[in-house]
């Protein structure tokens, strides 16, 4: 058995030894390695990973900052572990909980295992209200009936952790992605502690992302092989709401009626005129998918050094 965690970290320097402390004391009996992306921090955190580097630790670090869904993308890229995690760098997460996942997802055949912090130590107006209210509305608009979607500590097959294929900031959806793709999947409570060290990176102003984030995750779920079906139901719906509209207004004009200046005549004509471009937007969708699934993944980040056991490995210009 032989796990990759992967930790994403951004101006994270005094929790580097604590959590590796922690990490080794919770795997002690385990086969593991430990992968920090470091996602453009300005202070002195890649300085402290390789301050602690050891034959285990691999530290990759960003030309800038490129976003937590980035950082676990390359992170998972650089796995080489049978089994995945995800953890936090900010001390919240508790690495003892990562052996307690790995026997549950074992025992029970399943793909992926995701936390439910317990107990949760973050501030009710900032952090726990609106991850309530989004827990609440992905798991009515998805389906995915998992209780803490916000919660990074999970632990993957590996093959499932590769075919996510995550951009944009769509970490959030890990679950449900997972869910997409038929994984098995489970949850189990895990503690989490009080920030000691630090500032938390997120806000309020998150919540608007999460709803944006969640709409275009909902048309893929429904709609991303073939978009036809959303748009042109959509413009099959407004075309033929317009001709109607516009026969009624012929059989208006042979009456003898004056039509030119009435509303529902130029409703009619708006009506049909969007549904063309409902069905053109939908010809064009089906054609980017089809690019989509016949081209190379491009990386939407950049790396600049790769370390292993505190020496680099890899350097990008």
């Amino acid at each position: 058995m032989y796990i990759s965690i992967i930790i994403p970290v951004m101006n994270e320097r005094d929790n580097i030894y604590p959590l590796l402390s922690s990490i080794a004391k919770a795997l002690k009996t385990t086969k593991y390695e430990v992968i920090f992306v470091d996602d453009g921090s300005t202070d002195a955190t890649p300085q402290e990973i390789l301050k602690h580097s050891g034959m285990n630790v691999k530290l990759i670090v960003f030309a800038r900052n490129f976003g937590q869904t980035c950082a676990m993308t390359a992170g998972i890229e650089a796995a080489s572990g049978e089994y995945i995690a995800t953890i936090d760098g900010d001390l919240q997460n508790d690495p003892e909980d990562i052996p307690l996942m790995l026997k549950k997802l074992i025992r029970e055949k399943l793909d992926m295992v995701t936390g439910i912090r317990v107990k949760r130590h973050d501030s009710w107006i900032l952090r726990k209200l609106p991850s309530r209210i989004a827990n609440f509305l992905i798991r009515k608009l998805s389906g995915v009936n998992i209780q803490d979607l916000g919660c990074t500590l999970k632990v993957f097959r590996r093959p499932i952790a590769q075919n996510l294929k995550l951009y944009g900031e769509l970490h959030r959806f890990i679950p449900i992605i997972a869910h997409m793709q038929g994984a098995k999947m489970g949850e189990i409570p895990v503690k989490h502690h009080a920030r000691q060290f630090g500032i938390s990176k997120y806000g309020i102003g998150r919540t608007f992302r999460v709803l944006s984030d969640l709409l275009l995750l909902l048309f893929f779920q429904k709609y991303h092989q073939k978009p036809m079906h959303l748009f042109g139901f959509i413009g099959f719906i407004l075309f033929s709401t317009g001709v109607m509209i516009n026969l009624y207004m012929i059989w208006q004009k042979i009456l003898g009626y004056d039509i030119g200046h009435r509303p529902l005549f130029f409703i009619g004509i708006l009506c049909m005129i969007t549904s063309i471009q409902f069905i053109t937007a939908g010809f064009l969708a089906e054609l980017l998918m089809r690019v989509y699934y016949s081209s190379p993944q491009n990386r939407p980040y950049q790396i600049i050094a790769q370390y292993h056991n505190g020496e680099c490995v890899q350097i990008q210009n």
